[in-house]
């Protein structure tokens, strides 16, 4: 991490400098002043904040990888959210048996977890790069560099964009780890971290998101796959719904705000077809708020949607179908997700041939429905630009998933919404997914039980799960699913499972750490 600006001057080299004497070797004058000359070069450091989500290394789909010790492709961080929020849930199962993975399906998992470490080095690595962003683009280093006015506000924008990717790997920590190691650009270079607990957590995400809420554009007017104001306002809501589960503190009414903003903002609405939220040209959806972007030209690594895309195909599947040459047989849904969905909800997107609803042998890619959710196919039946490597973007966060934080901080007695209007926003997505009013409920009918459930037909497998299930306390005690504790039926597991372990590499680097309770 601390030699991250040495490596892009490195990389820059290489087509800044050339050698005219075959006698003396290679070199170049290149320094971090010569390197970030301009706002463009300071918005191509941003962009390698952005791609942080979506790539894996230093080229696609692989190579030159950003952290080590385990295969780059395993490592992209999307991946890992992705399985780490839907594996040990009743959502999905994978038939692979590499390394660990399993333990996510059963909830087995310890410290030793690859896969855990994987997505932990992850978050900080993009942390990191988030301060060291900062560092280069403070007010101090842009005078010394001679900056314009003009280009100094320029970059200041850029800043806040940063400083809004840090908030929202800091939030992936938080909800995932708990008690990490926490430094910000203030901090010298190379100083080993010490621990925060949640509460510090989730105020310093807190005060962030209110210092640069002004400062970002506003919703709906940044280029795609870019922060605004309504990502932000997005994010603060997550905060807030889980904050109890964070913090022991309830803000449902500050959730209720947030997500009002977004929605007053009239910057986004919801899609007729629900699918156009996962197909290679879901850039155009009016519903997606936040993303993680791929091109199946620019934009390769074997996690992301080319994983989700890929993993989600075998047996009678016919890949083409899909935009993508072949499957990988990986992943399918338990038939706890499919139970969720009663007939006549199109948003069920199951693959029933050839494959038992049951699962007898997880290992088995016809036990459990697949789940093409995800695909390479355009709106207007076009493939993707490559049959690998889908166009498919990501959707961090959606319009629907602000209807149902609003209505469930309403059900849970937070202050500023009403019961009316969050049934009216919920119908609306059930309208969609029945193509009429024939699935719409009464207020009476809009409960906690209900919401999540409504959440886990809406939003499966868009990693959101395990985060739901925390806060209806049904994610280690209570809830049941196949395969939860490695057995067929379910069991209950230990609630220590709620958060996931500092994995032990860097509690033997970092001695200022103590691992989370029960591991």
């Amino acid at each position: 991490m601390k030699n991250l600006l040495l490596m892009i001057i490195m990389g820059t080299a290489v087509v800044m400098t050339s050698c005219t004497d075959v006698e003396v070797l290679p070199r170049t004058t290149s320094t971090e002043n010569n390197i970030l000359e301009n706002e463009l070069a300071y918005k191509q450091f941003l962009a390698k904040l952005y791609a942080g989500y979506s790539t894996s290394g230093q080229s696609g789909p692989a190579g030159s990888g950003d952290i080590g010790g385990i295969d780059e492709g395993f490592s992209q961080y999307l991946r890992q959210y992705w399985q780490l929020q839907e594996l040990p849930t009743e959502e999905a199962v994978i038939s692979w048996s590499d390394g660990t993975l399993f333990t996510l399906n059963l909830q087995t998992w310890d410290d030793q977890n690859e896969f855990v470490a994987g997505l932990y080095y992850r978050i900080f690595y993009q942390v990191g790069l988030a301060n060291e962003f900062l560092r280069a683009a403070s007010d101090s280093k842009l005078d010394e560099r001679g900056f314009t006015d003009e280009q100094k506000a320029e970059v200041a924008t850029y800043r806040t964009e940063a400083r809004f990717i840090r908030a929202f790997s800091l939030w992936h920590a938080l909800d995932m780890f708990g008690n990490v190691p926490f430094a910000t650009e203030a901090d010298p270079v190379g100083t080993i971290p010490g621990q925060v607990d949640r509460q510090f957590l989730f105020d310093f995400i807190e005060q962030e998101l209110n210092e640069i809420e002004s400062e970002l554009p506003d919703a709906g007017t940044n280029e795609y796959g870019r922060a605004d104001k309504a990502a932000l306002w997005t994010l603060q809501a997550k905060l807030y719904l889980n904050a109890e589960v964070y913090t022991g503190e309830a803000h449902w009414t500050e959730c209720i705000t947030a997500c009002k903003k977004v929605i007053e903002s009239g910057a986004f609405e919801i899609e007729s077809n629900y699918q156009l939220n996962f197909m290679a040209d879901n850039h155009t959806s009016k519903e997606i708020i936040f993303a993680a972007t791929f091109d199946g030209l620019y934009t390769r690594t074997w996690g992301g949607t080319t994983y989700l895309v890929n993993a989600s195909i075998g047996g009678s599947m016919t890949p083409t179908d899909y935009g993508v040459t072949g499957g990988w047989w990986g992943l399918r849904a338990t038939s706890g997700l499919v139970d969720l969905f009663p007939v006549g909800d199109n948003r069920a997107l199951f693959w029933t041939d050839g494959q038992t609803k049951e699962i007898s042998e997880i290992s088995e890619f016809t036990n459990g429905y697949a789940v093409p959710k995800y695909v390479n196919i355009t709106s207007t039946g076009e493939n993707g630009s490559h049959q690998t490597h889908p166009d498919t973007d990501f959707p961090f966060f959606r319009l629907a998933d602000v209807y149902l934080m609003y209505a469930e901080a309403v059900v849970r007695g937070g202050t500023g919404g009403d019961v009316a209007t969050a049934t009216g926003y919920v119908n609306e997505l059930r309208e969609r997914a029945y193509g009429d009013a024939s699935g719409n409920i009464l207020s009476g009918e809009l409960t906690a039980d209900f919401i999540l459930d409504e959440r886990g037909r809406e939003l499966y497998w868009e990693g959101h799960r395990r985060t739901d299930l925390i806060r209806f306390k049904q994610f280690t005690e209570n809830g049941i699913w196949p395969w939860k504790g490695g057995v067929a039926a379910g069991e209950e597991t230990s609630t220590h499972f709620n958060l996931y372990p500092i994995p032990s590499t860097d509690l033997l680097t970092n001695t200022k750490l103590t691992q989370n309770e029960g591991y």
